[in-house]
């Protein structure tokens, strides 16, 4: 008898399979390449896999695996994941919709993963995804994400590739209706130093009403991956589709709203980058990063309204944008590495430049700020710096003027004659003592010239969606 494994209570991998297993209504096929059959070993491991396997699957020769799905550039990707649920979907339904459709809520789950071996010492990662009914001859649900595995030995990446390829399954069936659940059982059984999830997508029937910008979000705000990426029309991206050895320009900011100085930073920077004596004909991939600090309302709590509100406003401009739990500025270089030896720009201005020559913010580090600054700074960075006019002055201050004082004096003046350091000049018609939150006062309190201080279009969105607290008259169609 297994009735004592209630609906909340199956946290192990072996409970969740044991739990899908006596449920009679699930039935499927499990389609794995790579890493071994880890998923698919769990539903035997516990017993009474015969009422929830249809077949397994594992096309490990690369010939069979294309005569099977097809043709693929790259057989860890997120093509061959969608060729291979698409595939094994149609076959199923084919064979056993007519016989058992009528009491069945089918499922496919499959997986395409590289760990490592003793002919690849690469990091671990794969890409998992399950396409399932949420009840009988209904229109299908998907959920397909991407894991990387940090263990150092194969028998432990698998291992832990099946634990996660069961969370995932479980979840789809049980909790898809409350998806924060659903993504934090994600790593039940497992702890980040072993896996990371870094990119999440839902679509199909159960999801229709689910926005995949609040999800992703869920996997930096319930520490699943410490960023997550978003291309130019919102699409959800794995961070390897974007940055795999491309040059990097990354601009970190509120954008509350997005102002015409915050985009002329970024674009100054992107054609400085190009012109770099070092470029090669690549476009640099340039991203607009938001930190979960820049999101937090006064409760501390990541207000959900307002992160769609400047994702809207940077997808009319048509950018790319990042979301981390990255607080400071070496970290960030730390995780591109992880993407690209290339070039990396960061935009800045000069009170932020400032402030990463403050030691106070390294008396955690071993090595305090030189061990930041060696991070921040390794291989091929330039810090592109905006200019601040000083309100008190009236002088303009830059990268070139900047006084640091005491003893760094002379590592800033290093950094600075090596060309760590390159100066933005911006148009003149910039007023640079307006700074983004007090153009969102302006928007709050109904002064029209906050309209000089954004994108045309950017004001367009604000007005139509009244975002940011906008209280006036809407534009007229």
């Amino acid at each position: 008898m297994h009735t004592f494994i209630m609906e909340n209570s199956a946290r192990s991998a072996s409970d969740k399979a044991l739990r899908i297993n006596i449920d009679a209504a699930r039935y499927g096929t499990f389609a794995e390449i790579g890493a071994g059959q880890e998923v698919a070993r769990w539903f035997f491991h516990v017993g009474g896999a015969a009422s929830t396997v249809a077949k397994t699957m594992s096309a490990y020769d690369m010939a069979v695996s294309d005569a099977v799905y097809g043709v693929a550039k790259r057989y860890v990707s997120r093509q061959r994941l969608q060729a291979m649920l698409d595939h094994e979907w149609s076959l199923l339904l084919e064979r056993l919709d007519s016989s058992r459709g009528a009491t069945t809520k089918f499922f496919v789950f499959a997986d395409t993963v590289a760990t490592k071996s003793w002919s690849r010492a690469e990091e671990g990662q794969g890409w998992l995804g399950i396409r399932f009914q949420t009840e009988s001859h209904g229109q299908p649900s998907q959920i397909i994400i991407h894991a990387r595995m940090w263990d150092l030995e194969n028998a432990r990446q698998q291992e832990a590739l099946g634990m996660l390829g069961v969370n995932l399954i479980h979840a789809a069936f049980y909790d898809h209706q409350k998806p924060e659940a659903l993504i934090g059982s994600l790593m039940d059984g497992l702890t980040r130093d072993r896996m990371e999830v870094d990119m999440i997508k839902f679509s199909g029937k159960a999801f229709e009403a689910l926005d995949n910008r609040l999800v992703s979000l869920q996997l930096v705000e319930q520490r699943l991956t410490n960023a997550a990426l978003f291309a130019p029309d919102g699409e959800v991206v794995e961070p390897a589709e974007l940055l795999h050895g491309m040059p990097v320009l990354i601009e970190r900011g509120s954008y509350r709203p997005i102002t015409r100085v915050t985009l002329d930073m970024l674009d100054r920077s992107l054609g400085l980058m190009r012109s770099d004596p070092d470029a090669d004909e690549r476009e640099p991939v340039a991203l607009m990063e938001m930190t979960l600090r820049n999101l937090l309302a006064l409760d501390e709590r990541v207000d959900h309204a307002d992160f769609l509100a400047r994702m809207d406003s940077l997808r009319e401009l048509g950018r790319t944008v990042m979301i981390s739990n990255y607080s400071r500025y070496h970290n960030v270089t730390s995780y591109l590495r992880r993407y690209t030896k290339d070039r990396i720009g960061m935009v800045l201005g000069v009170p932020t430049l400032a402030q990463i020559f403050e030691e106070k913010h390294y008396e955690d580090l071993e090595g305090g700020i030189l061990e930041a600054l060696g991070r921040l700074l390794s291989g091929p960075v330039k810090l592109y710096v905006y200019p601040l006019r000083d309100t008190k002055t009236g002088k303009t201050i830059t990268a070139e003027t900047l006084s640091i004082p005491g003893h760094l004096s002379h590592l800033y003046a290093h950094l600075k004659e090596n060309g760590r350091f390159v100066s933005i000049h911006p148009g003149p018609d910039f007023d640079l003592g307006v700074l983004p939150r007090d153009v969102l006062a302006m928007i709050r309190t109904g002064k029209d010239s906050w309209e000089d201080h954004v994108p045309e279009v950017v004001a367009r969105v604000i007005k139509e969606r009244r975002l940011f607290g906008f209280k006036g008259a809407a534009m007229c169609p």
